[in-house]
């Protein structure tokens, strides 16, 4: 069990006393680099490699053809702060108690509950991914969206990142936005002067360039494509040809955008390519959560269609997620699959390839690293995942729950009570209500979930007093 308090000091000493003399013809195993980039709210179908017609995407679809391309990857919460914070610790949002996004106070009078108390960042004692992988001589740099709290004490130079780049003042705003340097103390602000997914890739670049002599890890956290929809006027003109060509209809808006994240994801490739790193770095594209498929500030941005529902919903929608993995020459390319994992499986995944074998205590991910480098089918097939979302969210989610046990899900309402099961095998699109049908399979989901709740000390909604009636 790692704790954050005595870690470093521990790790010290541990290390002194056990690690062997090097002779000059010696030399340790060489740690592969990190780049873990997470677009925010990025649809399940937003790319090309995920058969999306419209937007152009060819260096994430390279990213999948060098590497292996998720169809049933998961984010452990329908927004954003606690999926992050899943990322970085490895553990449910329902345990940390972070169960929305940090500004999220949304209510509805009408309901007959209230929004469960929760805790509006990710607390200082968490032990993450950043902190364990510094322990070990990595360099670690975060680039961009943090949301997961605005002390100075929980703010990512204090998490564990010696290089920060975090997006400050109008993070919603591409062209008016602040960025602060490694404090508080050094902020920078930019009216007009670069689009704010290039210059999140910049300072992506120049990290990769100033660590190539160093095993790294870096966090590139795009806050694109999140609304609100600005995206570079230069990208516009061939996505508002395509949509007077096509019946069907989307946002050339959203396209752009997405095309942007995409021009990132090249030159971040393009600069271990320079340094000759790319053989020695495993990189993992993934979102924070399902894309935006209704108006809110301003018109949809996506559509996430055959899915149910979208961000801010535990159906599929809201929480199934694209997800590429790449190590070439250690990770097969051209890979599709259809196993399912979660976000809280990245830290247990990447502590086991960079050799780190003492987890923080708690830990609900597990390790994929013999699926991706061995190729073993041993992923098990009737693993449970959990959602707990009881909030109110922006995007009209209820307060709800959800498990998945194989192709069985089950979506429990918080306000209802209502049972729904699912076959996502057959009905992928969460349509065909089973819980009648299968009243046997629907309570054995149902009694896993309460178990679950129990086990992380899940906080619910409360009775809503003043109810409307």
């Amino acid at each position: 069990m790692v704790t954050k308090i005595t870690k470093l000091n521990a790790g010290l000493i541990a290390f002194i006393a056990a690690a062997p003399v090097i002779s000059a013809t010696q030399s340790l195993p060489q740690k592969p680099n990190i780049v873990f980039i997470l677009s925010d709210d990025m649809g399940w179908k937003d790319l090309a490699c995920y058969g999306n017609r419209f937007t152009e995407t060819p260096n994430i679809d390279a990213l999948a053809g060098s590497g292996i391309r998720f169809t049933q990857a998961y984010a452990a919460c329908p927004v954003s702060s606690p999926t992050r914070a899943s990322i970085l610790t490895g553990k449910y949002p329902a345990r940390l108690q972070l169960t929305n996004y940090i500004a999220g106070k949304r209510t509805d009078p009408s309901s007959p509950v209230l929004p469960a108390p929760w805790k509006p960042y990710l607390e200082a004692g968490e032990v993450t991914l950043a902190e364990l992988l510094k322990d070990i001589g990595y360099i670690t740099g975060m680039v961009g969206k943090w949301h997961l709290g605005g002390h100075d004490s929980i703010a990512p130079w204090n998490q564990g990142f010696s290089f920060t780049r975090m997006i400050g003042k109008n993070g919603l705003d591409y062209y008016n936005y602040s960025i602060f340097l490694d404090s508080y103390k050094n902020e920078i602000t930019d009216k007009g002067t670069d689009y704010l997914t290039d210059k999140l890739t910049d300072y992506g670049v120049e990290f990769i360039s100033r660590n190539s002599d160093k095993p790294f890890f870096l966090y590139l956290a795009y806050s694109a494509p999140h609304v609100v929809i600005v995206p570079r006027p230069d990208k516009l003109m061939k996505y508002f040809r395509k949509y007077g060509q096509s019946e069907e209809k989307f946002n050339p808006y959203y396209s752009a955008m997405v095309e942007s994240i995409d021009d990132g994801i090249g030159r971040i490739v393009e600069e271990l390519k320079r340094n000759k790193l790319l053989d020695n770095t495993i990189i993992i594209f993934t979102s924070d959560n399902g894309g935006l498929g209704m108006d809110e500030l301003g018109p949809t941005p996506t559509s996430v269609l055959p899915l149910r529902k979208w961000k801010g919903h535990v159906y599929e929608g809201g929480v199934r997620v694209p997800a590429i993995i790449s190590w070439p020459g250690k990770i097969k390319g051209g890979q599709a699959s259809d196993k399912y994992f979660s976000s809280i499986d990245y830290l247990p995944t990447l502590c086991d390839i960079s050799g780190i074998k003492d987890l923080p205590d708690k830990v609900d991910g597990i390790s994929l690293k013999d699926f991706l480098l061995e190729g073993e089918d041993n992923l098990p097939a009737d693993r449970s995942l959990f959602w707990h979302y009881p909030h109110f969210s922006n995007q009209m989610g209820r307060p709800a729950a959800a498990v998945r046990v194989g192709d069985y899900k089950l979506v429990e309402s918080y306000e209802t009570g209502k049972l729904e099961l699912f076959n996502l095998e057959d009905d992928i699109s969460e349509s065909k209500d089973l819980s009648e049908k299968m009243k046997a399979k629907t309570l054995e989901l149902h009694s896993l979930l309460v178990d679950w709740r129990e086990n992380v000390n899940a906080q619910m909604p409360v009775p809503n007093k003043g109810q409307i009636k």
